[in-house]
């Protein structure tokens, strides 16, 4: 489904008073009609900063962004910076969602701070595919400056929000420069006929596009490729059927 003319000249409006050096110069498409549609131009923007969440404040939804991340920066090119401030990452489960450890750089900071200004350099260097930057708060001034970073060379961007202590996750609903700002939560995987595990799934939230459509879907995890996919109980519903849940609230 395709955004209506309506939607697509406020785009443009927007574009122009934004000015042609905040124009995205092209975008990392998720490969699912109904989320790339809410994006503008078909896709993740890339020279831009990107938040993502997990749905609780828990270890296991941070997980599950974690793994989403890990996925949009494996269908980048080129290497991926991923600052962290505690060596708590699994390499194995960051290569199941298509990122292998031969395309990661990791750099281990003490604080947030020294986290995001690692990022900003990332972002600025222009070889990287990626930059993941682990932290629990990101102020607007920060996040300006990784913005604008991420312009200048083209390379995405991504805010990885998980937080030690509960007190620390209302930093999450602060305004940011970032294009776009997301949230992930597990959903129980699908029954399999026989005994296992299926295919794990999440909810994700997309909570703000800028210029875009706030939205969330069912979606089963990525794969080794880091591409997500529509589940296949729900590949053939309506749009409407019960299922899908859309305009999700801020």
């Amino acid at each position: 489904m395709r955004p209506e003319p309506a939607i697509e000249s406020l785009r443009a409006q927007i574009e122009r008073i934004e000015g042609k050096s905040r124009r995205a110069k092209s975008v990392l498409p998720f490969g699912i009609a109904d989320v790339d549609s809410r994006l503008p131009g078909g896709g993740l923007a890339r020279g831009a900063l990107h938040e993502v969440a997990g749905g609780g404040n828990g270890a296991v939804d941070g997980a599950a962004a974690a793994l989403f991340s890990a996925g949009i920066a494996a269908r980048t090119t080129g290497k991926v910076l991923w600052c962290i401030t505690r060596p708590d990452l699994f390499a194995p489960a960051l290569a199941q969602a298509g990122l292998t450890s031969d395309r990661v750089v990791y750099l281990e900071a003490g604080d947030d701070k020294t986290v995001l200004a690692c990022m900003e350099e990332g972002l600025r260097h222009g070889g990287l595919g990626a930059v993941v930057a682990e932290t629990a708060r990101l102020s607007m001034t920060a996040s300006r400056r990784l913005q604008l970073a991420a312009e200048g060379t083209g390379t995405i961007g991504i805010a990885l929000r998980r937080w030690r202590r509960p007190t620390e996750a209302s930093d999450f609903g602060q305004p940011t420069a970032a294009m776009t700002r997301w949230r992930v939560s597990m959903l129980p995987s699908e029954p399999l006929p026989v005994p296992g595990v299926g295919r794990h799934r999440w909810l994700v939230e997309l909570i703000r596009a800028r210029a875009g459509e706030s939205a969330d879907f069912e979606l089963e995890a990525c794969d080794d490729t880091g591409c997500l996919a529509l589940p296949a109980d729900l590949a053939y519903r309506p749009a409407s059927a019960e299922g899908w849940r859309r305009g999700a609230s801020v």
